[in-house]
């Protein structure tokens, strides 16, 4: 008889549920299978279920992939190894199911019929758990998209049966016991994008469990906790309860803010029970939510029971030696809040951060939430995946609740609300298009992002008038290695750390910021200077270190300060009072030097006052492309002009080119005060005038005064030759000397 044996791992999102096993193609020869087959999968019990092919990059690796419902029926973990050989599968004359214990189901008038149609040509061993997804018309009370469990009771004949046409599926109401494997909960398919961390908290928490003589044998204790920290709604939660059932241990969860009690040591006392029970049910594993909350800074708290409950949970953790199989799982997504002698080896001893995911985990997290939904064909998860970053799994999953709401607001006209039942042709139509999501994707924002999020006007390189050199030169600062970072990595080099925009008032640097972040599809922080000056000590810097924590959570971003000169003026200036100044441009300084480990952050900024700013912040490695942003030239100008007046209509007499040449030292915000003012002109001539004339221009120049004069333009003239690379820190206008120094 032909059988290998192979490793079990994970199945694809899209297969948990329908009982397939994914085999590589020289397995698939070596035991003459083709797609479709029936295979034996033998662990600590015997299953069989449908071969399919694994995608590529699978290929050439002794792994079988099964979902955790067929873990189950074999009574194998992810990691271990299971024999797998062709199978014989007679058709099934007659199937029983029943529900598990633990689950109430009422089943509807065709359940059975249902429940049939789903599971036709599915192999079924005795004993088995055959999962049925509910669906929204289901006879079933369960949410859409969840697998109810039912356990094959008997089938007729024994052995591997397959389902056909023919065979009788008899459904039974009241419940079976003596099956203590069910596959209701969360399994590892259920999450996404996060293959490491999995890993990790696998290795922390199985193998201590089912191999300890490996632990014994090192001569080392296994890991007592493990503390998982991240942004919300990334799946800390998710992965405890995963973990949990897939180990099959005792799971006791203690929500922080539930054991705090306001009698005296009655906090203490119901820690101490949970972790007494969990002792004796050992293996068992203790999930400690929102750990912040029960086990604060104990100096930063005023209140005595939370430190009680501190010392009461450092006691348990380090008692934890003498309790044999007892494992504490933690999540914050505080972990400075954490009391620090919490996080010492012994205590938490491995801490996983679980992270924002990257593109290939928001595909896998949009194909786990989109798995029962009915979508249109021209839904690309490789787009979706690429559109939504900055975006966690709890995000994502409110992002396809939002797009089948859509969806469903398009079928609302035709469905009677008085009627019960909604037609089934009408439900067998319903389709979730690439619009929904489109419209979903402007209304669900990234959580991480919610207190600085800003919502971009859409301007483009196109709505830039003139600035051609300004432009090109900005784009390979902040375009290039967000969109194609290749380059640089080909070349060897880092990208620029910062671009400084700097120029006369008016000459579109803050217009030039907004056109970068919509062109890059990057998240966008904006940063008003003053915004971040607070009067409490350290308050400001604080948010300078929020601010770029943010930033590096959701990146690829840019970070935009207007006016920094505000922010981070030159130290040392004689500054009276708290030099809340210094203490912010120190804080930017070394944020900007960190910028080297945060990939995909690029901090933009502008200024008019260029001798202003601390000499440190322009030095290489920090604000390191300069880019002055000048009056615009003749062409700039006629261009600027085009785009103000492209809504205006105007008379035929009207000439741009004549009204470039008149005016010059005028700035691109001038021009377009020039282009309304003429317009209010004309109707101020005429109540009822439909068209701008050159005379209304004309008398429109002599309101309106150019922004720059000489004295500007000398000033200007004089940082760009200092800015010129000759290796000196600019000197302050009409001083002598560095700027802020005495």
């Amino acid at each position: 008889m032909n059988e290998v044996q192979l490793e079990v791992a994970k199945a694809y999102p899209n297969d948990s549920g329908r009982g397939i096993a994914r085999l590589d193609p020289d397995t698939l020869l070596h035991l003459k299978l083709s797609p479709g087959d029936i295979i034996e999968i033998e662990g600590g019990d015997t299953t069989a279920a449908k071969v399919w092919r694994a995608d590529r990059q699978d290929w050439n690796s002794d792994t079988v992939r099964i979902d955790g419902f067929t873990r189950q029926n074999a009574d194998v973990g992810i990691g271990e190894r299971v024999e797998i050989r062709k199978a014989e599968a007679t058709k099934a004359d007659r199937l029983v199911l029943a529900p598990p214990e633990e689950a109430s189901v009422q089943f509807g008038s065709d359940a059975a019929g249902m429940v049939k149609r789903q599971i036709l040509k599915r192999p079924v061993v005795e004993r088995d758990i055959v999962p049925v997804m509910s669906s929204t018309n289901h006879p079933f009370m369960r949410s859409p998209g969840q697998a109810i469990p039912l356990i094959a009771v008997e089938t007729d004949p024994d052995g591997v049966v397959l389902v056909t046409e023919d065979t009788e599926v008899d459904l039974r109401e009241e419940p079976i016991s003596g099956f203590e494997k069910t596959g209701g909960g969360i399994t590892y398919e259920d999450i996404g994008g996060l293959e490491k961390e999995i890993q990790r908290v696998r290795e922390m928490v199985e193998l201590p469990m089912k191999h300890p003589q490996i632990f014994k044998k090192l001569g080392i204790e296994p890991p007592q906790g493990v503390l998982l920290h991240g942004p919300p709604g990334t799946g800390k939660t998710l992965l405890a309860k995963a973990v949990a059932n897939e180990t099959s241990a005792n799971f006791f969860s203690i929500a922080g803010p539930e054991i705090i009690s306001k009698y005296y040591g009655e906090s203490e006392q119901q820690l101490r029970e949970i972790f007494e029970e969990a002792t004796e049910d050992s293996p068992s594993i203790i999930f400690i939510d929102e750990l912040d909350s029960i086990a604060p800074k104990r100096e930063d708290v005023t209140g005595e029971v939370e430190r009680r409950v501190v010392a009461q949970l450092l006691t348990m953790m380090d008692g934890l030696e003498s309790r044999g199989q007892v494992i504490v799982i933690a999540a914050t997504n505080r972990v400075d809040a954490v009391d620090p002698a919490l996080r010492r080896p012994g205590r938490f001893d491995r801490e996983i951060e679980i992270g924002v995911p990257d593109e290939t985990g928001r595909k896998e997290i949009l194909q786990i939430h989109t798995r029962g939904m009915p979508l249109s064909d021209d839904i690309g998860m490789d787009t979706l995946a690429g559109e939504t970053h900055g975006f966690v799994g709890a995000d994502i999953e409110s992002l396809t609740k939002e797009a089948a709401m859509k969806a469903l607001r398009r079928y609302l006209p035709e469905i009677d609300l008085d009627e019960e039942d909604i037609p089934p042709s009408l439900i067998d139509r319903m389709i979730i298009k690439r619009d929904d999501f489109q419209g979903a994707l402007n209304e669900v924002e990234p959580s991480a992002m919610r207190e600085v999020l800003v919502e971009l006007p859409k301007i483009d390189w196109d709505d830039v008038g003139g600035l051609d050199r300004a432009k090109e030169r900005v784009q390979e600062a902040v375009e290039w290695p967000m969109s194609s970072p290749e380059k640089f990595k080909r070349l060897g080099v880092e990208p620029p750390a910062g671009v400084l925009l700097y120029g006369p008032p008016g000459t579109g640097k803050t217009l030039m910021a907004k056109a970068v972040a919509n062109e890059t599809d990057a998240n966008f922080i904006s940063i008003r200077g003053p915004q971040l000056l607070s009067k409490w000590v350290g308050e400001s810097e604080k948010a300078i270190r929020q601010t770029f924590r943010k930033a590096r959570q959701v990146a690829p971003t840019i970070v935009f300060f207007d006016e920094l000169d505000a922010i981070a003026p030159g130290r040392g200036g004689g500054d009276v009072g708290s030099n809340v100044s210094e203490r912010v441009v120190n804080q930017l300084l070394t944020e900007l030097d960190g910028l080297e480990q945060m990939e995909n952050v690029m901090v933009v900024a502008a200024t008019n006052r260029p001798d202003m700013i601390d000499p440190a912040l322009i030095r290489s490695g920090r604000f390191d492309r300069l880019v002055y942003i000048g009056e615009p030239d003749r062409d700039g100008r006629e261009a600027i002009l085009d785009i103000h007046t492209q809504n205006t209509p105007l008379a035929a007499d009207v000439s741009l080119r004549e009204l470039a040449d008149i005016t010059e030292g005028y700035v691109g915000s001038d021009l377009e005060s020039i282009a309304r003012e003429a317009a209010i002109e004309a109707l101020r001539e005429d109540d009822d005038a439909d068209i701008v004339e050159m005379s209304h221009f004309r008398s429109a120049l002599e309101d309106v005064r150019p922004t720059v004069d000489e004295d500007i333009r000398e000033y200007f003239e004089q940082m760009e030759e200092e800015f010129k690379g000759s290796g000196t820190e600019p000197q302050s206008p009409g001083g002598s000397g560095r700027i802020g120094f005495q």
